[in-house]
């Protein structure tokens, strides 16, 4: 924090709780002004400026989250924050949808109360610039609906409300997640993204939360969980439906006490986590079907964020193409192919089911098999059939489905070649080169 004095409001009508309020803030170097009800509180956020502020749900002419509304208004800069009932999650879930940056439970714990003013403060002195771009492309394109989605991350990244990333396979939901924690208050602390599909069950709950030496057998150390590593800073848990029925329990209690119990331990420690979570599964339906529980649903998608498919905005394909082939020029040290007119055409046709992640990997075989400076419709190797049951389009992945028909047909002229990879090329139709490439990329070699 820098050396300015700041100054928080406090609104609650309990002289108990606005003495340990201010007494906890005034130890962290920061002035307090306080209100006993709504409309007092209201007349000080009008009056002046405050970094901050801390209000009571139950007031005695109204509740938070009519100030909360009121400073989203008046001070829509300002982070406020709503303290709740013990176990009142109904009303924390209500405060963050209606623009609280955070809430807290009563019983007050001093060490969640710390942990939030300086992420609020953190975020009242840190403007950040909207990055153009991330770890993947998914995010490019001037279309309305990315535009729409800059716009949304740009207001998510002020909140610590739980955020939910829905959308297909290969549309950029990490990305996503990544630019609101890039944009937001936590930039400068760790962000830890967890595949819960990649974990196997019985392993699950060890790295998640961690286990104490002894435990169980294997456990030779202490060893922290992913919510510890990703202290101060934000988890992202992808492939949130995969998670285990005894596990949506752990992690709801988690999310809800903000503190975890490595297994074997006698306490629970505390973890001040912002969590966004994702999936390509229709959420709500499996909550419906029972797989997946309805209060961890509710409390991880306060907000919903909704990543569109690539086939609904296919005026971004040439900026994503664009950038794509300047990417595999860096990597590969050497100039790219243009495409031709025709192939630009071939890709704006195409629905691509695999979305941006696809593009990619068609651009990556098309730069490979072009032997000339212009890649044609033929060398980008789009389906042009329809697929039948069991094949793309009915819950298979286009890319399995195309990777397999290639090692088919490569199999097949190396049995008829006796495995000399010369001749298979030229029965094939391909370059040496070529062949060489796909048979590394589809784990053939």
């Amino acid at each position: 924090m820098n050396n300015k004095k700041h100054l928080a409001l406090i609104v609650d009508d309990e002289p108990d709780i606005r003495e340990l309020l201010e007494l906890t803030l005034l130890r962290m170097g920061i002035d307090t002004e306080s209100a006993a009800d709504l409309e007092s509180g209201r007349q000080l956020l009008e009056a002046q400026p405050f970094d901050l502020c801390l209000t009571d749900m139950r007031l005695p002419d109204g509740n938070g989250i009519d100030l909360v509304r009121h400073a989203q208004k008046h001070r829509p800069g300002m982070p406020i924050a709503v303290i709740t009932a013990h176990g009142s999650m109904e009303s924390a879930v209500e405060a963050l949808k209606a623009g609280a940056f955070d809430f807290v439970s009563k019983p007050v714990e001093l060490q969640v109360l710390r942990d939030l003013v300086k992420t609020a403060l953190r975020l009242a002195e840190n403007g950040r610039p909207v990055p153009t771009e991330g770890p993947s492309l998914s995010l490019l394109g001037q279309s309305p609906a990315m535009q729409a989605i800059r716009t949304t991350i740009a207001k998510l990244a002020r909140s610590q409300a739980p955020v939910y990333i829905s959308g297909e396979s290969g549309t950029g939901k990490e990305l996503v997640a990544r630019l609101i924690h890039a944009q937001g208050p936590r930039a400068d602390r760790p962000f830890v993204p967890v595949n819960c599909g990649a974990i196997p069950a019985e392993l699950m709950e060890s790295e998640l939360f961690g286990h104490k030496r002894g435990s169980f057998t294997g456990a030779g150390a202490d060893k922290d969980g992913l919510f510890q590593a990703a202290n101060g800073g934000t988890l992202f848990l992808d492939e949130v439906a995969d998670l285990p029925l005894h596990m949506q329990v752990k992690l709801l209690r988690a999310i809800q006490e903000k503190a975890v119990r490595p297994i074997g331990a006698q306490r629970e420690a505390h973890v001040d986590v912002r969590i966004l979570s994702a999936t390509h599964k229709d959420l709500a339906e499996l909550v419906h079907e029972g797989h997946f529980r309805e209060d961890l649903y509710y409390r991880i998608n306060v907000i919903e964020l909704q990543v569109p498919p690539l086939r609904e905005r296919p005026e971004d394909i040439p900026a994503l193409v664009e950038h794509i082939l300047v990417r595999l020029g860096r990597q590969l040290g050497s100039p790219m192919p243009r495409l031709s007119d025709e192939a630009v055409d071939a890709l704006l046709d195409y629905p691509f089911p695999g979305n941006v992640r696809e593009l990619e990997n068609v651009l990556e075989r098309a730069v490979t098999l072009c032997e000339g400076d212009v890649i044609t419709p033929a060398e980008l190797g789009l389906p042009t059939h329809r697929y039948g049951r069991g094949e793309p389009g009915n819950g298979a992945s286009l890319d399995d489905y195309v990777s397999e028909r290639e090692k088919e047909a490569i199999r097949k002229a190396l049995e008829q070649t006796g495995n000399n990879k010369t001749a298979a090329a030229r029965l094939l139709g391909i370059s040496f080169r070529a062949l060489r490439y796909r048979l590394k990329k589809l784990g053939l070699d």
